[in-house]
């Protein structure tokens, strides 16, 4: 056992703080701005329903992870030699039953956001919920994991970027333009990028654990291949956007974050192991920046 986990455990609050992953929670709220900006550009922003949004994106997020938590730790894909950051639930600190209780609490409440949420766009929107909710469940829990399949990279480029992004701008304008589906892309990407510096840092573990990411399945190549391609498209969309016409020239202000990647791609196209928790840091980073001077852009 290692002198961490012999360390003294965290507070019950510190542990569900953990637990929720608080550094990942750009990726809910990067979608919902950018969406908000959509629907500010056409004059049909709304605080009450955009902060709603906001607050249904983070718990979705949080339940997601919570569920992530307790399953990857019930399939053995989170043990004593995690290369990233702790868990809870590996760790001891809270048992698989209490975070996976927590994850079905933020989804409750989640539905219920959502139900204001449908009053105010209508029922199309319900089962866009619905169906993010189960998305989120099934990314590590359920008889078919996501993630454990391979498909955990579509799962986060279509959720917590084209419907995220676009379900924020239905929230706001009740219709879906071709301007939000595309704003969505480099979001969603950007999302994939973590996801892949995720997977090449752990292909060992997830091998082990049969947990059969892309990287696991093509090799850490594939990955380090990725995470070039997600960066490139996050490059190129708001270009293809203003070329288009469907936004100002600042959305290309939003390229200007990109020199954020250089350090985190330095690491991933060269290191392996623990040290591609900076590059995990380094990218989110990049994508709240980016997600900030894109979303402003857009607003122009």
């Amino acid at each position: 056992m290692t002198a961490a986990m012999t360390s003294a455990p965290p507070s019950p609050f510190a542990a569900w703080a953990l637990a929720t992953r608080p550094r990942t929670l750009v990726a809910g709220f990067v979608p919902v701005a950018v969406g908000s900006a959509v629907a500010w550009r056409d004059g049909k922003f709304s605080l009450l329903p955009a902060l709603g949004a906001l607050i249904g994106a983070l718990l979705i997020q949080i339940g997601t992870n919570l569920f992530n938590d307790a399953y990857d730790f019930k399939r053995g894909a989170d043990t004593g030699d995690r290369l990233g950051p702790p868990r809870a639930t590996q760790r001891g600190w809270l048992t698989p039953e209490a975070v996976m209780r927590g994850a079905v609490i933020c989804f409750v409440l989640a539905f219920v956001v959502g139900l204001y949420l449908v009053s105010v766009a209508g029922w199309p929107l319900l089962v866009v919920g619905l169906v993010s909710l189960l998305a989120g469940y099934a990314y590590t829990g359920g008889p078919f994991p996501l993630a454990y399949h391979g498909l955990g990279d579509l799962f986060v480029l279509v959720f917590f970027g084209l419907v995220a992004v676009g379900g924020t701008s239905f929230v706001l304008t009740q219709t879906v333009t071709p301007l939000a589906l595309l704003a969505g892309v480099p979001v969603g990407a950007l999302g994939v990028a973590l996801l892949a510096v995720n997977n090449v840092r752990d292909v060992q573990t997830d091998t082990a654990a049969n947990k059969r990411t892309l990287v696991v399945r093509l090799g850490v190549g594939f990955g380090r291949a990725e995470y070039v391609a997600m960066l490139v498209l996050a490059a190129a969309m708001p270009i293809i956007i203003w070329a288009l016409g469907l936004a100002s020239p600042w959305v290309m202000t939003s390229i200007a974050a990109l020199v954020l990647a250089v350090p985190p791609l330095r690491l991933v196209m060269t290191q392996s192991g623990p040290v591609l928790n900076q590059a995990l840091a380094g990218t989110a980073r990049l994508q709240l920046i980016y997600g900030v001077l894109f979303s402003v852009g857009l607003a122009q």
